[in-house]
């Protein structure tokens, strides 16, 4: 995918990177210390366990199943032909607004510790009364080494619906918000709907999914999928987003045309990966919860973290599988004859309530280091989510994590933490709450641990 950016210029890298220096945002001191009322101390995770066995690694196991190509052609052919990012976000019709200017509500869900860089809240549209979350993030930086898509550079992040409140027809749903960051100062947005051809691609139907991860790679989105089902990820082609033609509540092929459920571009899925072994679950394969891209490796590779309830006593699995090198398979995982995925490394952690995860090779470093990113369970012990997570960095000698407050709480990440994405050309770590987007250097969160 290097002919897509590589022809931008070095100049406009280090300009950007200037004006992010610059911007760098004082908002930690307007984040909610945590007291010893409220925090509880979260057990060290300690230090990862290789898994290597045939018995732990045959529940990671993927198959491959991709849309026909006559499927999506016949989709394409009745909705008009597809469209790229650049027709979305120039069409973008919502701003995210700078940190200063965001809420007292959403500047608290911040990280305590380290400090961010960059800080944006939503529309306020989007996070007002909504029953939709954010919980993932991918970017430009993902999808090309030198970080830009076309012409922009760009985040998206995955929202779910709740699937109690909220219209009937909307519950349960996944959209994306695409992001235009090449104004740092005033970035804008567009929502896209994800959705899945049904009758041969005569129709669709809205992707209901828990979208707590995903990873944006070459052409290709992959994203997580509901806990407890066969499919582990569901992926979908950034060339094939198609307009809709009425603004109707309804999802799917209508009299006349077709509709969004009110959203003017959908994204049908191009194939899924399910677990060999079943669903997953407690007792089976791994029910994957963060997403994120590791360019440390030879092939590139996903990097997943299981999730497991906050507190308890499942030990969690982190586990990557590599990406293809066939020009022919763009965006997707690397397969065997018989279109099985087989990881290519697991561990066990004793971190518990995962949302984020990273894999990241320091120079010098014998092997990678894995960050995660997690929920922390209340100060009654209940096994529920409360306050500010936590943020370890692990190997297979320990885990280190940064501690703030007067209590030196390990609670110092963000409120209802979400997924993790590594910006490889700026070196920044991109993350969310359920009411910010933000980011800060991998060098200060690494400093933060030490």
């Amino acid at each position: 995918m290097k002919q897509r950016g590589r022809h931008r210029r070095r100049r406009r890298g280090a300009a950007l990177r200037a004006v992010l220096a610059g911007a760098a945002l004082a908002l930690t001191a307007t984040a909610t210390l945590i007291s010893a009322s409220q925090a509880t101390v979260a057990a060290n995770p300690g230090a990862l366990r290789p898994l290597t066995s045939r018995a732990d690694t045959a529940p990671l196991r993927l198959r491959e199943h991709l849309v026909p190509a006559r499927t999506l052609n016949r989709l394409a052919a009745s909705m008009g032909r597809p469209v790229g990012v650049d027709a979305v976000l120039r069409s973008a019709d919502r701003s995210l607004r700078q940190g200063a200017g965001c809420g007292s509500e959403d500047r608290e869900t911040l990280p305590v510790a380290p400090a961010v860089t960059r800080a944006y809240c939503w529309d306020r549209a989007d996070t007002a009364g909504t029953a939709w979350q954010p919980a993932s993030v991918t970017t430009s930086g993902d999808a090309d080494d030198d970080g830009v898509w076309g012409s922009h550079r760009v985040i998206l992040t995955g929202w779910t619906h709740d699937t109690a409140t909220g219209p009937a027809a909307e519950r349960g749903l996944a959209r994306i918000a695409f992001v235009d960051a090449d104004d740092p100062r005033h970035p804008v947005y567009r929502w896209v709907l994800l959705v899945v051809p049904v009758e041969g691609g005569r129709d669709y139907r809205g992707l209901a999914s828990g979208v707590s991860g995903m990873v944006w790679y070459q052409d290709k989105l992959l994203v997580t999928t509901r806990s407890g089902s066969a499919d582990a990820l569901y992926v979908y082609d950034l060339d094939r987003i198609q307009r809709t033609t009425t603004d109707r509540a309804a999802i799917g092929r209508v009299h006349g045309g077709w509709s969004g459920g009110g959203y003017r571009y959908v994204m049908p899925a191009v194939g899924s990966y399910r677990f060999a072994a079943g669903h997953c679950g407690a007792s089976g394969p791994p029910c994957p919860a963060g997403l994120s891209l590791d360019r440390g490796t030879a092939p590139d590779s996903l990097v997943a973290a299981e999730w497991t309830a906050p507190g308890g006593e499942r030990r969690a699995r982190l586990w990557r599988y590599a990406f293809s090198t066939d020009p022919a398979r763009e965006g997707l995982l690397a397969t065997g004859t018989d279109g099985r995925v087989d990881p290519v490394e697991a561990y066990r952690t004793r971190a518990t309530g995962i949302r984020g995860v990273l894999s990241y090779r320091q120079a010098g470093a014998a092997g990678p280091s894995w960050y995660v990113g997690h929920v922390s369970t209340n100060a009654g012990g209940g096994g529920g989510a409360d306050g500010h997570g936590g943020l370890w960095r692990q190997d297979t000698k320990g885990a280190k994590a940064d501690r703030c407050g007067s209590d030196a709480s390990h609670r110092c990440w963000a409120k209802g933490p979400g997924a993790l994405s590594y910006w490889q050309e700026t070196g920044e770590v991109w993350s969310l709450s359920p009411r910010m987007l933000f980011a800060m250097p991998l060098s200060a969160l690494d400093r933060s641990l030490d």
